[in-house]
């Protein structure tokens, strides 16, 4: 048995030997994820963009789900969705909105840029304490928005609605993680006849 393994932190009592070296570090156990199929990645972004193409309005309840959904890409894959695909997505929100040319697409890039700066910062929490790190993203991503309003028309959009949606779109991260990651984790019951 290692040495470290031995002695509980502080106690100076002796633990059990089946326990890991995570867990008496007090990081909590992570489960072995597939490979993210890029099939999958394209799918849940135009499947966001879709639910934020539905008339919703400028309801104070309902954030964007584009939003979330690069965060989270952004997050976890960063190499496979970028500021690139930010951009693109953008245009595609601006065109819908009929916004001004680029609103969106500049809003989406900086969000994604912040997201790619911190993912391995991000991914070191817990799933519900990333929301705090999210919330800001999100904010950052909507007052990049009202600003770029605000310069070209010269009058104060709904400003009180970003920072709800932000703080909505915030406490639905721990369930946009679990669905999106669904399809990445293994099977529980593994088959016993394969070798690894």
């Amino acid at each position: 048995m290692k040495p470290w393994l031995r002695l509980r932190r502080g106690a100076g009592q002796p633990i059990a030997a089946d326990v890991s070296a995570a867990s008496v570090r007090g990081m909590p156990h992570k489960q072995v994820l597939r490979p993210a199929s890029p099939l999958f990645i394209w799918i849940s972004l135009s499947a966001a963009l879709a639910v934020d193409l539905l008339p919703w309005g400028r309801s104070l309840f309902v954030p964007d789900f584009l939003a979330l959904v690069l965060v989270f890409w952004s997050v976890h894959q960063p190499r496979r969705v970028g500021m690139a695909a930010a951009f693109l997505f953008g245009l595609l929100m601006d065109v819908h909105d009929g916004a001004l040319f680029g609103e969106h697409a500049l809003a989406y890039t900086l969000l994604s840029y912040g997201a790619i700066a911190l993912h391995r910062r991000i991914l070191w929490f817990p799933v519900p304490s990333q929301s705090l790190y999210v919330f800001p993203l999100l904010l950052l991503s909507a007052l990049a928005s009202v600003i770029v309003r605000r310069w070209a028309s010269g009058a104060w959009p709904d400003w009180w609605s970003y920072p709800a949606q932000s703080v909505v779109g915030a406490l639905l991260w721990p369930l946009v993680t679990w669905l999106l990651l669904l399809p990445q984790r293994r099977p529980v019951n593994r088959d016993q006849t394969r070798p690894i």
